[in-house]
């Protein structure tokens, strides 16, 4: 549950401009986490979110620069423990994850910015990530393959 939880967490502040703890708790909440005002401090301390100025000039969490080798792990664990399929076709690769876990996996897949994948787009269990080229995607799906079997 805490893995989902900080994925989710990860997910959130990656397409929201989301400044306080309070806030953090209600999407959370929204997003169906039960979770108190002291775990949601606990995780941003876990995932040593750090708070950046937007483009709108309020601050807003982040993840920090150096963080990027503690989010690979949460990824590599997350990834392991909720994809189901791996394959790819032309430049495109298709993971299908356990029902609703697309998502949080995405985000974390997004974070690590995989240098091969243009763009990714995520479902309720599949998502699709556009590669630069066929060969790319081929050498994404066997690299996402091993890691299913961790």
């Amino acid at each position: 549950m805490k893995t989902r939880r900080h994925a989710k967490i990860l997910e959130l502040i990656s397409e929201r401009d989301i400044d306080t703890q309070d806030e953090l708790l209600r999407c959370l909440r929204e997003s169906g986490f039960e979770v108190t005002q002291a775990t949601v401090s606990r995780d941003i301390k876990e995932l040593r979110l750090v708070k950046t100025l937007s483009s709108e000039g309020k601050y807003k969490y982040s993840v920090g620069q150096d963080h990027t080798k503690n989010v690979s792990s949460k990824f590599f664990s997350l990834f392991a423990d909720s994809v189901l399929t791996v394959d790819s076709a032309n430049n495109m690769v298709v993971i299908r994850c356990m029902t609703g876990m697309a998502q949080a996996i995405c985000a974390a897949m997004d974070s690590i910015q995989w240098k091969s994948a243009l763009g990714t787009v995520a479902g309720d269990d599949t998502i699709f990530v556009v590669c630069r080229d066929d060969t790319s995607a081929k050498e994404m799906e066997e690299e996402l393959k091993k890691l299913m079997t961790r």
